[in-house]
């Protein structure tokens, strides 16, 4: 296969985290040149860009561009962009220490709904010491949506644990030890044998609204909701009504349409919703560097990069 043997030219644009990264990259590839955008560069040198939130209108001035790299395990904020070509690559992290995050707060938020944590912590506020039978944790299902490298490893986790699982995905996936549904027609089914419902989808224009007043109605009734993926997948208002009305038990939101949340959003006040600040798994940015690194060395011998985005599904 051909080598490319020229250095290349990597700009960082993280979202206030530029140095870090830019030291992590520079141990991985010294030969290469790295700038962020506090740096003087030409833009239309620049071969790789690595990007989280990035800057409004940079990507159309990036001329030369063979790649760019999510700083993050959604993609979202860059195929987004309409001034993405349509021929530059998008190729985001695989996992990069954000597996292990993630399964440890979903098995806290599982079990805090399943150990009835939720209704001790409103006994709580009122002073009653009220003792309830412990539910037999294979008898509490739970779904996930999304079967990608971080819903797997959840699913999967839980299901070691011994809650009886189920997942759903655009296509059919086969993991030990989960149900699997696949697709639009398997959907209400699949919403239909969760106690507990976990999103981790990736926003697209499909997942945007999913679980709204019609889909949240085929979950039994005093069944939870888990988000850590995107706050843009859920109705926020008809999320609300449906717990207000009995229907859903409660929510435990990493995520919402607004973030920060507006202080006056009723998610915070509400008592039968917990509230964490986007902090279900954070971009690890040692191994990060070394999956971008290795990527980068891929593709200058000629080789197929992981991580690889379809851009007509939007992960």
């Amino acid at each position: 296969m051909p080598t490319n043997t020229a250095a290349p030219n990597i700009l960082i644009s993280a979202a206030g985290e530029d140095a870090d990264w830019k030291k992590a990259l520079v141990e991985r590839l010294p030969d290469a040149n790295i700038v962020t955008g506090d740096d003087n560069y030409d833009s239309a040198t620049i071969d790789f860009a690595l990007f989280w939130k990035q800057p409004q209108g940079l990507i159309k001035n990036l001329t030369n561009l063979k790649a760019i790299f999510s700083l993050g395990a959604g993609v979202d904020h860059v195929v987004s962009s309409p001034s993405l070509p349509k021929n530059i690559p998008v190729i985001r992290l695989e996992d990069a220490g954000m597996a292990d995050q993630m399964v440890q707060y979903h098995l806290y938020a599982a079990l805090h709904f399943m150990r009835d944590f939720d209704v001790y912590s409103a006994q709580q506020a009122k002073a009653n010491w009220t003792q309830h039978d412990v539910a037999r944790i294979s008898k509490c299902r739970v779904g996930v949506m999304g079967l990608g490298a971080l819903g797997a490893a959840v699913a999967t986790a839980l299901s070691n644990l011994g809650f009886g699982v189920s997942g759903w995905s655009r296509s059919m996936k086969a993991i030990e030890g989960i149900t699997t549904f696949a697709g639009e027609d398997a959907f209400d089914e699949f919403l239909g044998e969760a106690d507990i419902l976990i999103c981790l989808l990736p926003r697209t224009p499909e997942t945007e609204g999913l679980l709204n007043s019609e889909t949240l109605s085929h979950l039994p009734k005093g069944a939870a909701i888990i988000n850590a993926a995107r706050g843009a997948m859920i109705n926020e208002a008809d999320l609300l009504r449906a717990i207000d009305t009995g229907h859903l038990r409660g929510a435990f939101l990493d995520v919402a349409v607004t973030e920060p949340l507006p202080e006056s959003h009723p998610f915070w006040d509400h008592p039968k919703i917990r509230i964490t600040p986007h902090i279900a798994a954070a971009t690890r940015v040692e191994e990060s560097a070394d999956q971008i690194a290795q990527n980068i060395d891929r593709m200058a011998r000629g080789e197929t990069p992981t991580g690889l985005v379809d851009r007509q599904s939007g992960y």
